[in-house]
């Protein structure tokens, strides 16, 4: 996969602006009037600071971040936002159906940039997320939903970790 063009390059028109059809409308392909319209289209305004954060989560297909790990690649990117921003903006964009939020242990949430339904695994030694190839799992015996709720969806996360080697033991 390529390195996607740095966000303030394209940001401060380092990168040739896109070509125009017949009709003045603009030609398909120009990454940040693309994510402009993403975030329009999902009821968000386009901030600078949605801009550069969508830019880093969505330029290098789909993935899973922390909040954490989205602010460390904000700071190597020199984008200048706050921790709490980065929150916001993930919890902004999970709201608008931009990402799906996996709550995978108890101190950390992951968000998924395939914000569609499948199911992943979660290697416990790395504290990473993969997503699980589409192996047709099913889910036999769901409770019913309390009165007046329904089930919106079944996720299933699957725990791995490395096998240690036979003949040694922890101790």
């Amino acid at each position: 996969m390529s390195e996607p063009v740095p966000f303030q390059a394209v940001f401060n028109g380092r990168v040739p602006a896109p070509q125009l059809e017949a009709n003045g409308t603009p030609r398909r392909g120009c990454p940040l009037s693309d994510l402009r319209d993403r975030l329009r289209r999902a009821g968000l305004r386009p901030t600078r600071q949605r801009l550069s954060l969508g830019w880093l989560l969505f330029g290098r297909g789909d993935r899973h971040l922390t909040a954490e790990m989205l602010y460390d690649e904000a700071m190597r990117a020199k984008v200048p936002v706050s921790l709490a921003t980065v929150y916001n903006t993930l919890h902004q964009f999970t709201e608008a159906g931009l990402l799906r939020q996996l709550a995978l242990d108890g101190s950390k949430a992951y968000f998924d940039t395939n914000p569609t339904e499948h199911h992943h695994f979660y290697l416990e030694d790395e504290s990473q997320v993969i997503d699980m190839p589409d192996c047709g799992i099913t889910v036999d015996s769901l409770p019913e939903a309390p009165e007046g709720m329904e089930i919106a969806g079944v996720e299933v996360i699957v725990r791995l970790r490395r096998t240690r080697p036979a003949g040694r033991r922890q101790g």
